[in-house]
């Protein structure tokens, strides 16, 4: 059933609502892939925080248009059947979520980003970006760097100390 112009008004203005607080569009083809696999992908997605929509590629361009930050955004590669992840909070997950789905299901196919400064993301930026830790793994990482020094300065500490506590033992004896 078509849409009528105040459905596809509303569709717009809600594209434009997630584009602009989205950090990463992500932006795929999905022709070939089922029913089932697209409700998976869903679910998995929601787990990350990433929306999935299948929107109309023109609904799509006119939300862009409406933005002045992303009016200038390429719009040439937003052809066939495209479905477009959003995510407001971590700009790496809708491509891990993406990615991660791909290699079970290969007839989804990356076509770029769309990102906050209204740059146009090419496939291959898209897949490196997927190949990222996300932000829980990098904040981890960060917090285990800072750690080390201490933790460092602990063991050698506790090392002197049980030497010392060794040789206390040792005169005791």
């Amino acid at each position: 059933m078509a849409l009528t112009k105040q459905a596809k008004h509303d569709v717009v203005r809600e594209v434009s609502d997630k584009l602009a607080s989205s950090k990463m569009t992500v932006v795929a083809k999905y022709q070939g892939t089922t029913v089932k696999a697209m409700q998976q992908l869903r679910r998995d997605a929601r787990d990350s925080g990433t929306t999935v929509h299948v929107v109309k590629n023109r609904l799509v361009i006119k939300a862009l248009q409406a933005s002045d930050t992303l009016k200038s955004v390429d719009t040439v590669g937003l052809t066939g059947q495209l479905l477009y992840a959003f995510n407001s909070e971590d700009e790496v997950a809708p491509a891990k979520t993406l990615a991660d789905f791909a290699k079970k299901n290969p007839s989804l196919e990356f076509v770029g980003a769309i990102t906050p400064e209204g740059k146009f993301a090419s496939a291959d930026e898209v897949k490196a970006l997927a190949a990222l830790p996300g932000k829980n793994e990098l904040i981890a990482q960060v917090i285990a760097t800072l750690a080390s020094p201490v933790n460092d300065v602990v063991s050698a500490l506790s090392g002197n100390l049980h030497g010392l506590l060794d040789g206390i033992e040792a005169k005791a004896s």
